[in-house]
């Protein structure tokens, strides 16, 4: 059977074909020189990262206003989230605003939403640092003015280095797994006291990575009173709990379940 279209109808479908296209040619062609990318289609919004000239970018299934290209920017992401964002349950509330550094002024990266898996990799005064792996969209300039002259990439301060937790990071997944005991691996240590005077911290223990940094404190009530911690001290252990935040917020504690040199 024949099938005929009329003409309003064929310009359309013509137009998102050449469109299709054009998408498919910019996703191949390198870019020229270092490029912005934005959490919007506006030069005026925030850069969430840079594309180096002679990248290749991957178009986004998304539409994008004339001399915009929708790009896809690949996970893990390093960011930052507000303590506060935290459900008691160490859940990460849907919504929540997912930024490049830690303050609150700071580019949003993007929201969280359910489902979404993150990584603690530190902790930053109110603030905890996280890998987010998600795929998120950008978008960047095509033709026209360069969206970033490079002294407006370098006034653009850096993000903190990374308090990497080694193998032991914590997983945090939305929903109530995120209450369920898991493994962690690292060093016993002792918390210290400021001058070595006063009393000790509410936790006397802390796991550490291989670097000597506080992956969270240990709570250790849980296990038997005649268990002795001091063969445990500087030694790699195991340690199975659940891990969630401390009552300020600021850091974080695993309710030691079993404890076990490694």
């Amino acid at each position: 059977m024949k099938t005929t279209l009329n003409f309003p109808t064929a310009v359309l479908l013509l137009a998102r074909a050449a469109a299709a296209g054009l998408a498919a040619s910019l996703s191949a062609a390198p870019l020229m020189e270092t490029t912005a990318i934005h959490a919007q289609p506006d030069a005026a919004s925030p850069a969430i990262g840079y594309l180096k000239a002679g990248t290749e970018p991957a178009a986004a299934n998304a539409t994008a206003p004339e001399g915009w290209m929708a790009i896809e920017l690949p996970g893990p992401h390093e960011a930052y989230v507000n303590n506060n964002d935290f459900s008691k349950s160490l859940d990460i509330h849907a919504g929540a605003a997912i930024r490049l550094q830690p303050k609150a002024d700071a580019p949003v990266l993007t929201t969280m939403q359910e489902g979404d898996k993150v990584e603690i990799t530190g902790l930053r005064s109110g603030w905890t640092q996280i890998k987010l792996a998600k795929t998120i969209p950008g978008y960047i300039r095509i033709g026209g003015a360069p969206s970033a002259p490079p002294a407006a990439i370098q006034s653009i301060p850096a993000a903190p280095p990374a308090l990497t937790a080694g193998p032991s990071t914590p997983v945090i997944s939305s929903g109530p797994a995120a209450a369920l005991p898991r493994m962690f691996q690292g060093v016993f240590a002792e918390t210290k006291r400021i001058l070595l005077i006063g009393p000790r911290r509410d936790y006397a223990y802390q796991l550490n990575n291989l670097d000597g940094r506080r992956i969270a404190f240990l709570d250790v009530t849980r296990l038997l009173a005649t268990d002795k911690m001091e063969p445990y001290v500087g030694r790699s252990v195991t340690v199975a709990g659940v891990l969630r935040q401390t009552p300020d917020g600021k850091n974080l504690v695993i309710e030691v379940e079993t404890l076990e040199l490694k």
